[in-house]
């Protein structure tokens, strides 16, 4: 299926090549409506959709969306139920977009965690595109950076007693290789929506030099204008990444 030619808007600055999203609000976007909060996550897959399609089409390498943390299993049972059906119902539906666009999905986090029928679907979607060649998208599942540090170290520890690792050699890129996945890049913005100033124990890691822009919209009404009014706002920072930023040299 051929997917339509990329289209990266002007932003007069640079543009974030890999983005992070933490999905926020939908449960008090449908209270606020008088509705159950599930229908906040119902309504919230119209975002996923119109957000992963916009990044495709613009060209981005990756996102990553805050779909189910680990601590999201401590929710009333009947809303986690709800929640693995809606997953399991959008990676079956989802998958013509998908491929349409060319996105490659890959999951992240204690996916073993995930009732058998979510899994295999993921896996299922996984395997079928594969082959894409677009942007990538990430879906944290059961994912919380916390633990994937602990499980990333016990795993090195664990090489080195057993003299797979040595302990000297460790540097940074040693620990990302026992991330979740490696290849998960360091996001260039992280968008939180729903007003909340904070990163809710969401790629502590790969974040520690991102920006971070913070929407009042709740993730159910999040759509292409907020995504690009973030993405105009990333243009106009300059990273120094610790460093400075030097002069320009006179024309």
């Amino acid at each position: 299926m051929a997917r339509e030619p990329v289209q990266r808007p002007d932003l007069g600055g640079p543009f974030p090549e890999n983005l992070a999203i933490i999905m926020d609000g939908n449960g008090r976007w449908a209270q606020e409506r008088g509705m159950r909060r599930v229908f906040g996550h119902r309504e919230g897959i119209a975002s996923v959709r119109e957000v992963t399609t916009e990044c495709a089409r613009m060209g981005l390498s990756s996102l990553t969306l805050y779909a189910f943390s680990v601590e999201n299993w401590k929710r009333p049972s009947i809303e986690v139920r709800y929640l693995m059906r809606l997953l399991r119902r959008f990676l079956v539906q989802e998958r013509p977009t998908l491929m349409k666009n060319g996105v490659r999905l890959f999951g992240i986090g204690r996916l073993d965690d995930l009732p058998e029928e979510a899994l295999r679907e993921l896996r299922a979607t996984e395997e079928l595109t594969r082959s894409n060649d677009g942007m990538t998208l990430r879906l944290a599942l059961s994912y919380g950076s916390r633990t994937e540090l602990s499980d990333g170290l016990r795993r090195a520890v664990q090489d080195a007693l057993e003299g797979r690792l040595a302990p000297a050699s460790i540097d940074e890129e040693t620990l990302r290789a026992y991330l979740y996945d490696p290849g998960t890049p360091d996001p260039d913005l992280v968008i939180r929506t729903a007003g909340e100033l904070r990163l809710s124990n969401f790629l502590l890691w790969q974040a520690s030099y991102a920006e971070i822009f913070v929407s009042d919209v709740c993730w159910p009404e999040f759509r292409k204008p907020h995504l690009m009014e973030a993405l105009r706002d990333y243009a106009r920072r300059e990273r120094k990444y610790g460093g400075l930023i030097q002069d320009r040299p006179s024309a």
